[in-house]
């Protein structure tokens, strides 16, 4: 079990296991010594930014059998790098933030009212 906390200050929930998730792939956006990318932000996935990632040279919806990927799809959820976020922020196309399952170690890149601007949910008061 993890002991991370979320943004929000409560535990860090899961982001997804289906795609398994996280840099660690326990489904959850938690970090260590050896994720330089700081795999960080749990953010629900469009397809303007899928296509924003692939022009910056990381294609997410290309299936990879041979890393077990299927591949990406609006609207799955997945654990960002930080900087790629903020990088997608700058270009207009950062995906929706799930602040309940984001790693509070983002807070020293990225302002808690940034990520609640940007949440899941956020534009609609749907919460979700």
């Amino acid at each position: 079990m993890s002991s991370s906390r979320n943004v929000l200050g409560g535990p860090l929930l899961a982001c997804s296991y289906s795609p398994l998730t996280g840099f660690y792939r326990t489904g959850c956006c938690e970090t260590g010594p050896d994720d330089s990318g700081l795999h960080l932000v749990c953010t629900r996935v469009t397809a303007d930014f899928l296509a924003f990632s692939s022009a910056a040279g990381n294609d997410l919806s290309t299936p990879r059998p041979e890393y077990r990927f299927a591949g990406l799809k609006p609207g799955d959820r997945w654990c960002l790098c930080a900087l790629r976020w903020l990088e997608a922020l700058d270009a207009g196309a950062a995906p929706p933030v799930v602040l309940e399952a984001t790693n509070e170690a983002v807070l020293e890149l990225v302002d808690l009212d940034t990520l609640k601007a940007h949440a899941y949910g956020a534009r609609t008061g749907s919460g979700g």
